[in-house]
């Protein structure tokens, strides 16, 4: 039992209806600050997002997503394509079609499984005419589906506001083409730090865009929170696409204070957020052992710290709605 929080058991008796599910809540959209439903009301969505697909696909299935949605409760996954950075021949760069493979594995079993599914261009760096050709590929696939939510940019780690402003616009061209109303989620720069840039310089003469904010409880701090606040106070809708309990390198021990303050101003916001990951790496914010099954059904023994923590983060709160 966690001890920063009490679970009751009728907390956990959700039924059905207490999932953000897509039948239920449809296109999604953003009205000034807020992520809404089909009929404009205010939605959180809560999810977990997969590592990096060139390195662990092999929990790139819809046996996966439907587990992630059955026994942790969530309303949304995220499938993080790996582009430049991963095993041997499983990075975009080097085989485009095996990590597509893996994207559409992961939006097909969201699809199925009736939750919300954001698909991840996972790079900290440019990459304008893959990006372009990626996003047009699956916004042609998927555009029609309600589920799906763009994410066009990770974590820009060197490159300025403008550089990431004028990369966005023209995938954001692209997808549109497409797909003219799913959620587009851009990215800023230091890894997703740097919220105050598109906040005074927000992406002008496009609708449904969100920004993401990255954070990591035991490295960002209540700065973080705060340099947020004043984004949305300036009118700017934020997503929280990746996020977790320990350091900002992924590993060292979990900060459950500090989790449990980003967790209450999440939720006091109404934001949405995704934490990583879904793989096996030795590092404490990868949520599984080795033991754990490809296809899901994992045992409290397959599950570290950190992913017992975010699954009962999951269950209690979606099954608030």
């Amino acid at each position: 039992m966690l001890k920063h929080f009490k679970i009751t058991a009728a907390a956990l008796l959700f039924s059905m209806a207490c999932f953000a599910q897509v039948k239920e809540y449809g296109q999604l959209s953003v009205k000034g600050t807020q992520l809404v439903d089909q009929n404009g009301k205010h939605i959180m969505l809560r999810g977990m997002s997969y590592g990096w697909s060139s390195f662990w696909p092999r929990f790139y299935n819809a046996k996966t997503v439907k587990w992630l949605k059955d026994d942790w409760n969530v309303n949304i996954v995220r499938a993080a394509a790996g582009i430049e950075v991963g095993s041997a021949g499983q990075t975009y760069k080097e085989n485009p079609e095996f990590v597509k493979k893996c994207i559409t594995n992961v939006v097909d079993g969201a699809i199925k499984n009736n939750i919300y599914v954001i698909i991840d261009w996972h790079s900290h760096n440019v990459n304008l005419e893959e990006a372009k050709a990626f996003f047009d590929e699956m916004s042609k696939k998927y555009g029609k589906y309600p589920n799906v939510i763009y994410e066009v940019f990770n974590e820009p780690d060197e490159e300025t506001w403008p550089q990431v402003k004028a990369y966005a616009e023209e995938v954001i061209k692209v997808i549109r083409k497409n797909d003219p109303d799913n959620v587009i989620l851009v990215g800023c720069p230091h890894w997703d730090q740097d919220i105050n840039l598109p906040a005074a310089d927000p992406i002008k003469g496009e609708t449904n865009l969100m920004y993401t904010v990255h954070f990591y409880a035991a490295t960002h701090k209540q700065y973080l929170r705060d340099r947020t606040d004043e984004a949305i106070k300036a009118g700017l809708p934020v997503f929280i696409s990746e996020c977790a309990g320990m350091e900002a390198t992924g590993d060292g021990p979990l900060d459950p204070t500090e989790w449990q303050n980003w967790i209450d101003w999440m939720e006091a916001r109404g934001l949405s957020w995704i934490t990583w990951s879904v793989s096996d790496k030795d590092e404490t914010c990868s949520v599984l052992y080795p033991t754990a099954s490809s296809n899901g059904k994992w045992k409290d023994s397959d599950l570290k710290e950190s992913g017992k923590r975010t699954r009962e983060y999951l269950r209690k709160l979606n099954g608030k709605q």
